[in-house]
Parts: structure tokens; sequence; C-alpha cells
């Protein structure tokens, strides 16, 4: 029996989000100390299994509402069969024949949930993965980001962008350029320009996220996406910001500069404060992080900050200053 296991990682972005779902640029990564993984086999009949994120027994009605906000009302289960419908129109669309085999599949997930660190889209981008290989279907890395973000956004209706899907599909350290005349449409789905960078030439960094902290991204992106359809000036010019400063950390990281991209995610934070009302304990972890001499921004749209380090004694502080409001900081690794 042919057993097929296939992973995406959690991602933080680096700098320029939240500005990918709007036409702006940003520099993201891979954590390949998290993931989330999907196995997939040949089967009977068509087979969905749930994991421990789908469960439906509960030790108290404070643990069904916690379970609720963390995973929401149907774990992953939804993401599955909606990645299953979409690869199946993709292939429908674009020529490409199925066999008639059926399979069973199942996912895990050690990516934590809501603090902004892509766990959603890391189930779907496995998921298209194990698919492919199943099927034995090649669709272009550069039309899979859309593919997948199609998932979340025309079938779920969740807000999102591609910086997620980009990084966990070309995985490493990626710049992404979104701009109106970088896009292009390849079988049906709108691509950006996606240039590879070497991890090789990056600072010391860092991610700390924090469970109690978490919310969930759509929330973030709802708000935002309504003030900026709106015209909101503070929000179409910060967008612009934004990607602006994914501009300068791009060549700040080919230059070695450390000193400047640390400078640009401290901005990229500060831009992003001016224009929402952000969580009280996500400003804390941040102005923790700052006070030992690192610099942080948001991850995602959560309860995560990524940032850049000088040494193991900063990186020892980090750890001091943030254990006291329960984060978990830890050195992302990048390559495999």
């Amino acid at each position: 029996m042919q057993l097929i296991r296939r992973r995406a990682y959690a991602r933080a972005g680096l700098i320029g989000n939240p500005s990918d779902g709007y036409n702006g640029r940003t520099i993201s990564f891979v954590i390949r100390n998290l993931w989330a993984e999907v196995v997939l086999y040949e089967w009977d009949e068509i087979e969905i299994l749930r994991s421990n994120e789908d469960k439906s027994r509960f030790g108290s009605i404070s643990d069904l509402v916690r379970d609720l906000r963390l995973h929401g009302y149907y774990g992953g289960v939804r993401l599955i069969k909606a990645t299953i419908k979409r690869f199946v129109e993709y292939c429908r669309d674009n020529n490409l024949s199925l066999h008639k085999r059926n399979f069973s599949v199942r996912y895990s997930s050690g990516i934590p949930r809501n603090v902004g660190l892509a766990g959603s889209s890391a189930i779907i981008v496995a998921s298209l993965r194990a698919l492919m290989e199943f099927y034995n279907v090649d669709i272009p890395i550069e039309v899979q980001p859309s593919l997948a973000l199609s998932v979340e956004m025309k079938e779920l209706g969740i807000s999102a962008g591609l910086q997620d899907r980009v990084i966990q599909c070309y995985e490493g350290l990626v710049s992404m350029d979104f701009s109106k005349e970088s896009m292009r449409e390849r079988n049906g789905y709108r691509c950006g320009v996606y240039e590879r960078l070497d991890p090789g030439q990056l600072p010391p960094l860092y991610v700390a996220y924090c469970d109690d902290l978490s919310e969930p991204t759509e929330v973030f992106h709802n708000k935002l996406r309504e003030r900026f359809d709106n015209g909101e000036a503070d929000v179409v010019d910060a967008m612009k910001t934004f990607a602006e400063l994914a501009r300068q950390g791009r060549s700040a990281i080919l230059a070695n500069d450390t000193v400047r991209l640390a400078q640009l995610i401290n901005r990229n934070f500060d831009t992003r404060r001016s224009i929402c009302q952000l969580p009280s304990g996500h400003i804390d972890m941040i102005e923790r992080a700052r006070s030992v001499g690192a610099s942080a921004k948001f991850a995602g749209s959560g309860g995560a900050i990524v940032g850049t380090y000088t040494d193991e004694s900063m990186f020892e502080s980090l750890q001091r200053i943030l254990d006291p409001i329960k984060c978990i900081v830890f050195k992302p690794q990048i390559t495999a």
C-alpha cells in the first residue's frame, strides 16, 4: 500500500506584512521547527479522518469554549475537504485526468493555532502536495500558492493574502512582489513575482508566541479589508509603507546590513500600530522584546512576534523577559 506523507511548515512574515493582500511586498521565511502533516493512502472509499483538533468530547464547558476559540467549529477537516474540491476543479479546468482510485487522509499539526504562524494554510499546502503525488499531477509551483489561497477565500470565505501560501510552497526565505505591475495570470490563477533569497545572509532571528494571546487571523484581516476598500487614507498609505519597507528590507539583507534591517522591522510594527487598535498583550510582547535591544514585529496577525537579536546574551534576555507572560521563545530553523 502506497503511503504518502507530506508536510508544510509554519511561517513568519519578516517584513512587509500585512500588505500582501493589498498589492504590496513582503519577505517571509518558513519555520521548520513547526509543521502540519498530511498522510494519505489508497482506500476503498474517500475517507477524511478527524484529528485531535476535531474532537467532540470535552472535560467541561470551558474546555469546549477554549477549543472553539483556538480551532473553530470544524478544525482542519473543512480545510481538507475544500482543498480536495479545489484540486479537482483545477484539474478539470486544465484538462488533467485523475484516476479512479479512492483514498483515506488524515492530518496532524504542531503549529500553534491563531497566533499568526499560518497553521491553516499549512494544512492546505500539505494536503495539496499529497493529492498531487497520489494523482501524479504536476501543478506549477508559482500557481500552487494561488490555488491554496482559493481554498480559504473562494470555498470558505476567509480573508487572506498570498504571502503564507507562497513561502509554504517555496520554503526557505522568499521576497514577494504583489504589485499590480508584477501580478500575472497563469492557468487561471493570479501570481506575483517570487524571489528566493539566501537565508545565510540573515542575522540571528527569534520567534516568540503565546497561546493565551491568540486571536483568529480573519478577525484582523476582515476589519482592515473593509477600511482599505473604503479608501481610508491612513490604511492606504500604510500599505504603501509596508511595501516600501519590504523593498528596503531586501536590500538590507543582500547588503548584510543587520542594523538597517532591525530598524525596518521595528518601523513595520510602528506603522501597523498607527492604523490598528492592537490587543494590549500583543503590544506588551513587542515592548518587552525591544526593551532588551531586539527588534520586533508581528509574525502574522496573532500572538506571535519575530525579530533580530545580536548575540546569545540578548537571546537569553529575550527568553527571560518574555517568560513571565508565558511566551515561548525559540530560534527558527529555516533550512533543512
